[in-house]
């Protein structure tokens, strides 16, 4: 119960019987720091690990300091937690991802970790919120993430609800995590309780790591939210105060390393979870409730292609992509919805061809809105879909959902264009278009 320990601090802290997840005082120069005891990842033997109630990790030498045993937390049974399947309130599902990641520190590289019962080790809390089981379904990093590993995750969602479980949470890298919650969000129908996906922007032995905040506070949704959503769960600020559970359909990542970085676009968050506090906020009332009837249908066609209009972009690719035999296209246009008119015959070919082309836009807020300017009106003319305020990487996701169901083509465009799990929505207002508070 003292990984990562030796030489004096193993013996310091095997002294006064304290183990990895107790709460620890450490008195230095005339200064007390008090946290929770943490793995070691030291090559100094002198140096103690702690997180501390700010929620980051920092290191202490116990050359010339004070140890005392604060009090004793409830410990992690690794039998019990090794690919363990029996009932618990929450499944969590391991994918991999930088939450359960760890420095080598020979080499500063990120790697993922092997086991789920190493996520719970960083935060032992986990245990006084609810009786957890635990399964390692992957151990990849976000970027290797594919639709056949969808359908895996959504069997493994839909199994433990079967199981009695009365939420989920899915630990997954942040890089791609949007893919899979929406991926989610249209194969899952029916939800018993809350599907939490959650990851973190640096990893658990990182002093500013936001995995052990991130992971409690999802285990407190999965656990009493009273939607029967797909969501996101990550830091909504830059401290660690409270996290945001974005509907799963209208969240994006926003920025490549700060712990806020998801954001709800189009859209107000579900919940914020304090997690200190073990409450749950609801901020909407218009949420999906949970139901007892799950169903699981995975399936998507993966021949889709997301074409992001620039200037200069030659028409010519449309025709490779229909020679290529795909069967549906997501624009991100400019603006209300927009490519330059030199495409207009090689969309017109594509539907006729009965390939399904949907109109995003890059703009991210707002909506596209086809009707007003000539090249809008013109583009659909041809062809075009015109799809709301839906981001440009879940209309690609429901896109493969569609084709994976329908082959038609006005079938196709009928589940297209219908709002099936609070992906569009139709009324915007300028508070949903937020201002980043710089730091």
């Amino acid at each position: 119960m003292l990984e990562g320990y030796r030489g004096k601090a193993f013996e310091t802290l095997k002294s006064l019987n304290v183990d990895v997840g107790d709460i620890i005082e450490i008195e230095k120069n005339g200064i007390k720091v008090e946290g929770i005891l943490m793995p070691s990842y030291s090559e100094d033997d002198s140096i103690v690990v702690v997180k501390l109630d700010n929620g980051y990790n920092a290191g202490f030498s116990l050359s010339g300091a004070q140890v005392r045993l604060i009090s004793k937390r409830l410990r992690v049974d690794q039998s019990e937690y090794r690919e363990n399947r029996e009932k618990g309130e929450v499944r969590i599902i391991s994918t991999g991802g930088t939450i359960v990641s760890r420095v080598e520190y020979e080499t500063g590289a990120v790697r993922p970790a092997l086991t789920t019962e190493e996520i719970l080790r960083f935060a032992p809390e986990i245990q006084e919120i609810a009786s957890v089981s635990a399964e390692i379904l992957f151990s990849i990093l976000s970027e290797n993430m594919k639709p056949e590993f969808w359908i895996k995750i959504a069997e493994s969602v839909k199994r433990a609800f079967d199981e009695g479980h009365e939420g989920v949470v899915v630990a997954h890298g942040t890089d791609t995590m949007t893919y899979t919650a929406a991926a989610l969000a249209f194969s899952l129908i029916g939800l018993p309780g809350p599907v939490v996906l959650v990851g973190s922007q640096r990893s658990s032995d990182r002093p500013s790591s936001d995995s052990a905040i991130n992971l409690i506070s999802s285990v407190i949704l999965a656990k009493e939210a009273p939607f029967g959503e797909v969501v996101v769960n990550m830091h909504g600020e830059s401290s660690d105060t409270y996290t945001v559970a974005h509907r799963g359909v209208k969240v994006r990542k926003m920025h490549t390393s700060r712990r806020d970085a998801f954001q709800s676009i189009n859209d107000k968050p579900l919940a914020k979870v304090f997690p200190k506090e073990k409450a749950i906020k609801v901020l909407r009332s218009d949420f999906i409730k949970r139901n007892d009837t799950i169903k699981a249908s995975p399936k998507f066609n993966q021949n889709v292609f997301l074409l992001k209009f620039y200037p200069g972009l030659r028409p010519d690719i449309v025709d490779t992509l229909i020679a290529s035999g795909v069967r549906g296209i997501i624009i991100e246009g400019t603006g209300l919805g927009h490519t330059s008119t030199d495409f207009l015959e090689v969309f017109k070919k594509a539907t006729k061809e009965g390939i399904f082309v949907g109109m995003t836009s890059q703009c991210l807020f707002g909506r596209v809105n086809m009707n007003v300017y000539q090249t809008g009106r013109l583009l659909q003319q041809s062809g075009v879909t015109p799809l709301g305020d839906i981001l440009p990487e879940v209309a690609l996701v429901k896109l493969m959902w569609a084709l994976g169901h329908e082959d038609d083509l006005d079938a196709v465009r009928g589940i297209m264009l219908t709002n099936l799990v609070g992906e569009y929505n139709t009324r915007h207002s300028l508070d949903l278009f937020p201002r980043w508070d710089h730091e």
